[in-house]
């Protein structure tokens, strides 16, 4: 009955336009002050979980148990329209449902992606600029999130397209004379970390499949700026791992040339 109750709730989300902030609007969270993240399970009911989870996400990753039996990223993303949102959390680009992501037999469908800074993830302790969240689901509601991490470097073309769209006001979708190509903005190699972990803003809903890429993207200093000034921080504090296993498997082939 509990996993009904969670795949009802993610099936929610996911039909929403605002699967990165899925909380009802009514309700004012943030990542400061008394509606910051040590006071979000006190919010709202549903919200408990942030509190008393015991798979909660970002975690840092460390000591990894190496996977060899673990599928490779099987990435099929398509350049399609942009259409971006700012929901007030984070800016958000929306996907068209024929972007898919398979693991093994499974396949979910990319439902959008979205930034936080600095990087919510820890690789080793390590902190990045940016991390790039791709939210995907699959025909029964479950959750599978794609984690780049991004890092001080060269200006990266890719996220131009995104990035200099960025709209100033949560005030809805964008159609934007642009297009996009989610496959462009990760790395060759889809390396990745693999753990069971939640969705990282309210109602931090867990049974969420996470993989982390190895490898980072890179953006320039004028990029990341650029996104900061609408969201300077907007990443949730480590989670404890408890009992939970971290397992890393490398990939057997590039991802696109």
């Amino acid at each position: 009955m509990k996993r009904q109750l969670v795949l009802a709730v993610l099936g929610v989300m996911i039909g929403s336009s605002a699967l990165a902030d899925p909380a009802p609007g009514h309700i004012d969270w943030n990542y400061d002050g008394d509606h910051g993240p040590k006071h979000w399970a006190e919010l709202a009911p549903d919200f408990g979980e942030c509190a008393r989870g015991k798979a909660q996400s970002p975690i840092n990753i460390s000591h990894a148990t190496p996977r060899a039996d673990l599928p490779d990223l099987d990435v099929h993303y398509h350049t399609a329209p942009l259409r971006i949102l700012n929901n007030g959390h984070t800016v958000q680009v929306n996907a068209p449902d024929d972007d898919t992501l398979s693991v093994g037999d499974h396949r979910y469908h990319l439902a959008q992606f979205h930034f936080h800074t600095p990087s919510e993830e820890h690789l080793d302790g390590k902190t990045y600029a940016m991390e790039l969240h791709m939210v995907h689901r699959d025909d029964e509601g479950h959750l599978a999130v794609l984690g780049v991490m991004i890092r001080n470097g060269k200006r990266n073309p890719a996220l131009d397209h995104v990035l200099s769209h960025l709209p100033k006001d949560a005030d809805g979708d964008h159609d934007v004379d642009d297009v996009v190509d989610p496959a462009s903005l990760l790395p060759k190699d889809l390396s990745y970390f693999y753990y069971e972990g939640s969705l990282t803003t309210p109602p931090c809903a867990e049974h969420v499949a996470w993989y982390v890429l190895e490898h980072p993207i890179q953006a320039s200093k004028q990029q990341i700026a650029s996104f900061k000034k609408l969201y300077s921080h907007n990443a949730r504090p480590i989670q404890p791992l408890n009992a939970r296993t971290v397992y890393a498997h490398r990939a057997h082939a590039p991802a696109h040339p």
